[in-house]
């Protein structure tokens, strides 16, 4: 196959682009600078410039890209860069598929990253992909980002990868390591709050089990599993052979981060279920944050 992915560089990207060349797909990364190899194209999402010649011929086009909801706290300007970053991206790409699709030419399906974010915080809940959104900021943004991929579902697939947070050193467990290497673990809020979580050799699994079965419409990308905050920070601290006693109470990390990332990120409750990753045939690697957990630190 040949794939098309915005957003290469990061965690998910670089990892997805390995495997897809590990297999023999042909993959080009779209960077936003001058192209330093043969791999490379060269866009533009401010403006909305992507030259067509990249997704001619291409089965798809993954979008991965958006600054990251982790860097806190989220200041009014940074918000602005949560929206642009996401909403220019996916616009550009869904506008250079149109124009492919006007001119009579072969339009690839779309693979556009959402985020389990959508479904905001609500507790006591089984969320599938057909439950409502949330009302945080998050929630408006992942609800935003989709409607702007699906303006091009009359034309070909879009698939919306709707991402939980992943188990990685380098992901949502970067800032909890280093807290937990100096003692500090322990439950964010009540810690009782259900986190979806996934690992990212299933994430990247999970995409290319999209793009294989060309699957369309929103998909969550969550372990089988439930947890609870509480639960995936003592499996952590058991790993690294540290205390998980330190509670971090709500209300100073309101005062500290903002209201809306703490309700968005650290004590939203969202047990999303992955109905049509399981209903489509997945099968996941990691089926509990213990195996995602200890295979991230010790591999």
């Amino acid at each position: 196959m040949k794939v098309v992915i915005g957003g290469a560089s990061g965690l998910i990207g670089s990892a997805l682009v390995k495997a897809l060349r590990d297999r023999g797909d042909n993959v080009l990364r779209l960077v936003r600078r001058e192209p330093r190899s043969p791999d490379e194209i060269r866009w533009e999402p401010s403006v909305e410039q992507l030259d067509l010649e990249a997704l001619r011929g291409a089965d798809a086009v993954i979008s991965l890209g958006g600054a990251s909801v982790g860097k806190l706290p989220w200041t009014s300007s940074y918000r602005g860069a949560l929206w642009g970053s996401r909403i220019d991206t996916t616009s550009t790409i869904v506008r250079a598929l149109r124009t492919l699709h006007d001119a009579g030419e072969d339009v690839p399906m779309f693979i556009s990253a959402s985020a389990s974010g959508y479904y905001g915080s609500q507790p006591g809940k089984t969320l599938s992909e057909d439950s409502p959104a949330g009302t945080t900021f998050l929630a408006r943004l992942c609800q935003a980002w989709e409607n702007t991929a699906l303006r091009s579902a009359d034309i070909t697939e879009v698939a919306l990868v709707r991402t939980s947070p992943i188990l990685h050193p380098d992901g949502v467990l970067k800032p909890m390591i280093r807290l937990t290497k100096l003692g500090l673990g322990g439950p964010l809020g009540s810690g009782e709050q259900i986190w979806p979580w996934i690992s990212l050799d299933d994430e990247i699994r999970g995409i290319i089990h999209v793009l294989d079965k060309r699957l369309s419409g929103p998909i969550n990308f969550t372990g089988p599993t439930s947890a609870s905050m509480a639960r995936i920070g003592r499996a952590l601290a058991e790993q690294l052979d540290k205390p998980f006693l330190v509670p971090a109470p709500e209300w100073p990390m309101k005062l500290v981060l903002s209201s809306d990332a703490v309700e968005s990120l650290l004590t939203a409750d969202a047990d999303m279920t992955p109905d049509r990753l399981l209903g489509s045939g997945f099968v996941f690697q990691h089926s509990a944050p213990e195996d995602a957990i200890s295979a991230s630190i010790s591999g």
